[in-house]
């Protein structure tokens, strides 16, 4: 596995022949798009049914694990779907019904269909479609956990235990307590939010976020087992709450080691042409293990973070294809391409949470004269 190496200098990198060669391979990518691109999503999103199918069939007989995983797999496979459908990746696709493209998917009532959830389609779109992508590592972007958490979780007076029993309640509940109302806020202000919730914006979170999916997963599912007896519905519900746990924490423990971890970078400026910009895009992400429809599955397709990064608008199968060449791409041009197990980029993860390490910072150099093109800044 690769790994960021200390001794890196960002200003060694050619960016405009990294910039060319990214824009190669994008054109081989776009001409190898195809209808197995719609093939593979139609069987992973197939998975997900089966997965919520089985574990709503033995879920009325007593509060069980399988049954808790099964539910909660096809919950977290739902959100597979919205992060790559929502993001185009299905757009160009031959063949792809307008609600698998982001025109169509979760939109208006598509959204109790495709993706109902705590979050608002249109909320989490632009929160992470436009602010994170676009700001990916710099005080701008949303989803800078190490900034989230300053001041809070990161604070040196409180004590470790307290912050590691924050992070595991944060873990448990993230997607309603910090997601949902954190991408609406970012929609209603275009821009991410500078303090709490008004009122009104909590009241919008509330109706339109949190009851749909409330009242459908906590009381309306577990009502409809009611004909098999008050146990079989106390059953379901069980399970659907302990569903909702497994979500919380699959999708936590995939996401958040994405872009945190003291080899990866945060950034003090924006990238100053397209080629600083892929170059801030890969050694400010980790990739996960990746091959293989199960891994990726499992990992959501977020083991491909590096790839995503350089290009947000591709299907699953293609980030399969191209990861090789993106590697060996980074190779070629002494681009530190990070890659370890999720349970390794979970620890580097924490640590960062809570104070225990901090990531690495590119700050832009103040001079009167002007930089060589293409250089970068220094290392702080």
């Amino acid at each position: 596995m690769s790994r960021a190496t200390p001794d890196f200098d960002p200003a060694s990198v050619d960016v405009d022949a990294f910039h060319a060669d990214i824009r190669a391979l994008r054109a081989e990518i776009d001409a190898s798009v195809g209808e197995d691109d719609l093939r593979h999503l139609r069987r992973i999103e197939t998975w997900g049914r089966v997965a919520t199918v089985l574990g709503l069939a033995a879920s009325w007989i007593a509060p069980n694990p399988l049954s808790a995983v099964g539910m909660g797999l096809g919950r977290s496979t739902r959100w597979l779907l919205m992060h790559h459908v929502g993001h185009r990746g299905y757009d160009r696709v031959p063949g792809a019904p307008v609600e698998r493209t982001s025109k169509g998917f979760a939109k208006g009532n598509r959204r109790f269909v495709d993706w109902l959830d705590w979050i608002l389609p249109d909320a989490w779109v632009f929160e992470h479609n436009v602010l994170h992508h676009s700001h990916t590592g710099e005080d701008a972007d949303p989803d800078l956990l190490e900034r989230n958490a300053e001041g809070s979780l990161r604070a040196p007076h409180r004590p470790l235990a307290l912050r590691y029993f924050q992070l595991a309640l944060l873990a448990i509940t993230w997607r309603a307590s910090y997601y949902s109302p954190e991408t609406l806020a970012s929609l209603r202000r275009k821009r991410r939010p500078d303090g709490p919730l008004t009122r009104e914006e909590w009241r919008e979170v509330l109706l339109s976020g949190f009851a749909p999916y409330f009242a459908w997963n906590f009381v309306l599912l577990p009502a409809l087992f009611l004909p098999l007896g008050a146990w079989a519905s106390f059953s379901v519900l069980c399970n659907s709450l302990l569903a909702e746990i497994i979500t919380n924490v699959h999708t936590f423990l995939v996401v958040g080691p994405n872009h945190t971890g003291e080899d990866l970078y945060r950034f003090d400026s924006k990238p100053e042409n397209k080629g600083e910009r892929y170059l801030q895009q890969v050694i400010g992400s980790a990739n996960y293990r990746t091959g293989g429809d199960l891994n990726d599955y499992l990992h959501l397709w977020l083991n491909y973070q590096i790839e995503h990064h350089i290009f947000p608008d591709l299907s699953m199968l293609q980030y399969q294809r191209i990861q090789p060449q993106v590697r060996a791409l980074c190779e070629k041009h002494g681009v530190p391409y990070v890659q370890e197990s999720v349970w390794t980029r979970v620890r580097k993860m924490v640590d960062v949470i809570v104070g225990k390490s901090s990531m690495r910072r590119l700050v832009r150099r103040e001079s009167a004269a002007p930089a060589a093109p293409g250089s970068l800044p220094d290392v702080a």
